[in-house]
């Protein structure tokens, strides 16, 4: 090992100096060009929860004779027998009177072309 340093040191001193030469381009122009893809993606949960403290009674109808101030369990009677008829009875009380969920995914593609140009 001693050897192989001596051997080293010996023909660096036989060498010489070394010797810096300027490095010059060798170019007139060009370009460099870059392509970026971004790819995004976003998932939503919405919820929403309505809660009723009240309560609510709906009567409607046609062809039904319905009292001035319709209560639950009232009594309700067709006025013209025989002809055709509709009614509707609608008792909410508290609680959650509506529940709305939607999920929607939102995917955002971008593409970014850039280009440079340069000359000496």
């Amino acid at each position: 090992m001693k050897e192989a340093v001596f051997l080293g040191l010996l023909l660096g001193m036989c060498h010489g100096a070394a010797q810096a030469a300027s490095v010059v381009p060798n170019f007139t122009r060009g370009t460099v060009s870059s392509e970026t893809t971004t790819r995004t993606e976003v998932i939503e949960l919405i919820k929403q929860v309505e809660y009723s403290t009240g309560t609510s009674y709906t009567v409607t109808g046609s062809n039904i004779n319905i009292p001035e101030n319709p209560t639950p369990g009232a009594s309700y009677t067709i006025v013209e027998q025989g002809a055709p008829f509709q009614f509707s009875e609608t008792f909410m009380g508290p609680g959650i009177s509506s529940e709305t969920s939607i999920e929607r995914t939102t995917i955002v593609d971008s593409f970014t072309t850039s280009i440079s140009v340069f000359t000496q």
